[in-house]
């Protein structure tokens, strides 16, 4: 079973390359970010008529989430509990039926977070506090004891080895120390990195920013990852970083990362 994650950056502006992707790749799963669009205006005809039942939480113009399943989705869950102010769509989560029985996945858009300002700026501080959120909320569902897989843009980088220039990026909202310690945390809920287990080598990045020569050069970072609860980890066989999608026609600047499971 393959479960994807990808920051599409636009579903509309990148149609092409989601329909060719699909086609070729055949994910039993697909989370999506940065969809930006309102569910109405999601491409859900096209999709559907590629054999995928869909659950989208979109927003105008900005973020926006869904996921894409061969499989019925029999469970749907809109947006990340905590904070009930927040309008921002980052979080959904389904479960799907499988040949074993049933897998719980998210698709994550956590926030930049940046500017910092010192740590203090409302983007950073609302960063934060959705982390904290999402260790809650995986709190919860680890003890339902069930393949739990928790995917998408997380905007951190987690080491040193995820980014071509440490020394450039620290400080920034994506790699600094609140940071580090809000994801370690939310990892020591028990949670596993997939990509830790089965591959682990540095300059294995996600991202590739649209300016600068970043892609020619390899100036990439890690920021998408598949977190993965023990009952899913117990099923995994490996990780894949499609990285040359990144050197297609209009692409994303992001590249999907696909997690393979025995499920």
């Amino acid at each position: 079973m393959k479960i994807a994650t990808w920051n599409i950056n636009s579903v509309k502006a990148r149609m092409h390359a989601l329909t060719a992707w699909l086609e070729k790749e055949q994910p039993d799963i697909l989370c999506l970010q940065e969809i930006k669009t309102v569910d109405d205006g999601f491409p859900r005809m096209e999709i559907e008529a590629m054999g995928y039942n869909l659950a989208v939480h979109g927003q105008k113009s900005y973020n926006g989430v869904a996921i894409l399943s061969k499989s019925p989705i029999d469970e749907v869950v809109i947006g990340l509990p905590g904070e009930p102010e927040d309008e921002q769509a980052r979080y959904l989560e389904v479960v799907v039926s499988t040949n074993t029985g049933a897998v719980r996945v998210a698709s994550i858009y956590l926030p930049n977070g940046n500017p910092v300002d010192g740590g203090n700026s409302e983007k950073y501080l609302y960063k934060l506090r959705w982390l904290d959120r999402l260790r809650r909320r995986a709190l919860d569902l680890l003890a339902l004891e069930e393949p739990l897989i928790l995917a998408g843009d997380y905007n951190v980088i987690p080491t040193k080895g995820d980014t071509h220039d440490p020394t450039a990026w620290w400080g920034d909202a994506l790699f600094r120390q609140e940071t580090l310690d809000a994801f370690h945390a939310l990892r020591h809920t028990g949670l596993y990195d997939l990509f830790d287990l089965f591959d682990g080598r540095d300059g294995q990045y996600t991202f590739w920013d649209y300016q600068g020569g970043a892609w020619p050069n390899n100036y990439g970072i890690r920021i998408d990852h598949l977190l993965c609860s023990a009952q899913a980890i117990d099923h995994a066989t490996g990780i894949v970083i499609d990285k040359m999608v990144r050197d297609g026609e209009k692409p994303s600047d992001h590249v999907p990362v696909i997690g393979r499971f025995d499920l």
